[in-house]
Order: C-alpha cells, then structure tokens, then sequence
C-alpha cells in the first residue's frame, strides 16, 4: 500500500474549502482530473468516501470531515517543520505571507510595504485581501503566516498582538444638514439613508453595532428601506459624495484633512464619546516560529505614519499561551506608541 502525501492532503482540504473540484484544481494550480484521480487514489487507500459528489456542489461525508480536519493539523504542522528549518538560518530571510481585510488594506499597506522594504528588504511580502472568514481558514490552513484583522473575531488558537485602535466618523455630502457640525450621537442619525458595505465584511458589523436599526429584516425598523449595500468602502465614499446618503467610516479610509480645507465633497463628522472605534491586530498560528518576522511586521507597521489612530506599543506574547481576540477599550486621538490605556468606547464587533 503506498502511503498518502502531503499533496493529497492539500487536495482534499482544497476541494472541502471550495466545495467544487474545478475551483480546488485552480486553487492548487493543478489539472482537474489530476486532483480527481489524486483523491479517488486517497479514498481507496483509506477505503473510505470522503466526498458525495452529487449536484452542483460537493459534500463532504460525517468521516470524511475528521479526516480532512486532521489533515489541516497535518499540513499546519508540517509547515511548522519548513519554518523551525527556515529559524536556524535567519527568520528574516523569505517571503512573509500576510493577509489584510479589505476595509485595512487599502489604508496600511502602501506606508507599510515601503516601510518594510526599508527595514528587512530580504523579507518580502506575499500580500492576500480578503474577508475576515477566509484569512482564518487561510490562517489555519498555513496557507497565510499571519494577518491583519480587526477585533472581535473567533478564536481558532492564535497569537494575537495589537497595532493600533482607529475611531469611526461620519461622512456626509458637503452641504448634508450635519456637514460640519458639532460632534453626533448615533441617534442623530438613524432617520438617515445609510450606505453599507455588504454581508460578510467585518466593518459592516461593526456600523450595525453602532447603529443597530439599519440592520437588515430587523422588525420595524425604518432603516431598513433606506439602506444600500457597496462592495468597498472607496464605492460608498463616491456614493456619499454624489449626495445618495451618509455612511460611518474608519478614521484612515477618511480624507479630514482635505475637509478641513474646504476641498473635499465629503464632510468627516466625529462621534461623542464614548467613540466607536475598533481595535486592529495582527494575528498568527501558535505553531509559527518565525516570530522575529512578525516583531518586525509589527514594527513596520508602528513606524508608519497612520493618521488619527492610537497606535499600541505590546510586546509579542509568548509562542504557547497566546492572546484570545476580545474586547478592547480605545482612544480616537493621534498618540505616539505607548501601552493602550483603558478609556471608554462603544462596542463594536466583527465577522
């Protein structure tokens, strides 16, 4: 009998995350008849089915769910093995694999991929945009090194360690009754027509836990009917400034500067404390020994200029206990790197 690989182990994982053969084939840039001959070899070396492929989407079998979890850990562990290989030469030597969600990416990464160029130029990064959902399993999978995400989010046994907390404002067209105007309450714009990212970012959870009534089939609730939904924050900045509603931003994604001038068609409206804000975090496998690769990611990421966030200053926790994702309380004001102090803030959560 020969014994299975890691590549059949990749392939069944592959096609459980995608539930299509052809789309698992692309994702592991083989031929489809190669990964269906891969895993039907696989599944009689087991003498088990472990997908049902029926219709337009695979199953997966009640055994062939623990065999594919356990071959997560397998492959989780076998890049372990790569990357204690990889320490004993320099951690810093090598691509860094990094997710970003989408509502972060477009903000962070220009300063800081010039600013890791600058410090570990033999660290390249290998940059994936995606939701919150997807880089989790991508975590898990060892498919990424480590991610940039926003708080909460489920524990799947990661280190985490924060970068900053960013606060939220309201943007509305020039000329918009609370165009500069003192700082609001969330109540003050319920009645209003909200533009909202769709189902699935992390950051339209976070505006929802802001302002609840615009949430989706909520019962009575008269934002309902006035909602849209955009695919990127940039799409619903442009919405905004044609005058086809408001929405709540993170304070990078939004131009003050150029609002404070005068020269913007959108105004950025604060919140009254406490303020909404979410906290970003970079987040790791505990098995991932290239922890001087991610000091210096987190470094990178302190030394680039990030207006209006309260960047935090915390050492990386230890490799076994980790940090579970939670709660943070946040400050809205531009702060040099210091350990975060514990001002109050309102909830805020992510998917």
């Amino acid at each position: 009998m020969e014994a299975m690989t890691l590549t059949e182990l990749r392939y069944i994982v592959a096609v459980a995350r995608e539930r299509h053969f052809g789309r698992a084939a692309e994702a592991c840039f083989v031929s489809q008849p190669t990964l269906s001959v891969a895993i039907k070899k696989l599944e009689e070396e087991l003498d088990v089915k472990l997908f049902e492929r029926g219709g337009s989407e695979v199953s997966i079998t009640p055994i062939g769910a623990e065999i594919i979890e356990q071959a997560q850990r397998v492959l989780e562990q076998s890049s372990a093995i790569r990357e204690i290989a990889k320490r004993g030469k320099d951690p810093l030597a090598g691509p860094l694999r990094v997710g970003v969600i989408y509502t972060v990416a477009p903000y962070l990464l220009p300063p800081l991929v010039r600013r890791v160029i600058e410090l570990t130029p033999q660290m390249p990064l290998l940059l994936q945009e995606q939701l919150t959902v997807r880089l989790l399993e991508m975590l898990r999978n060892g498919e990424l090194d480590v991610a940039v995400l926003a708080e909460p989010f489920p524990d799947h046994g990661l280190a985490t360690t924060p970068l900053y907390d960013e606060p939220f404002l309201v943007a509305v067209p020039r000329g918009h009754r609370l165009a500069h105007a003192k700082p609001v309450r969330s109540e003050e714009i319920r009645d209003e027509t909200m533009l909202l990212l769709g189902t699935g970012h992390c950051f339209r959870d976070h505006v929802l836990e802001v302002c609840p009534e615009f949430a989706r089939f909520s019962p009575g609730s008269d934002g309902i009917r006035k909602s849209f939904e955009g695919s990127s924050l940039e799409t619903i900045k442009h919405m905004v400034a044609s005058g086809m509603g408001i929405t709540i931003l993170p304070r990078m994604s939004a131009q003050v500067e150029a609002d404070a001038k005068g020269a913007g068609p959108i105004c950025y409206v604060p919140f009254l404390e406490p303020v909404p804000t979410r906290r970003v975090v970079l987040a790791w496998r505990k098995t991932f020994t290239r922890t001087a690769a991610i000091e210096a990611l987190r470094r990178a990421v302190l030394d680039c200029e990030l207006p209006g966030v309260r960047k935090i200053d915390q050492a990386l926790p230890d490799s076994h206990p980790g940090s579970r994702p939670g709660s943070h309380p946040a400050s809205h004001a531009d702060a040099p790197p210091a350990a975060p102090q514990e001002p109050a803030r309102a909830p805020a959560r992510a998917g």
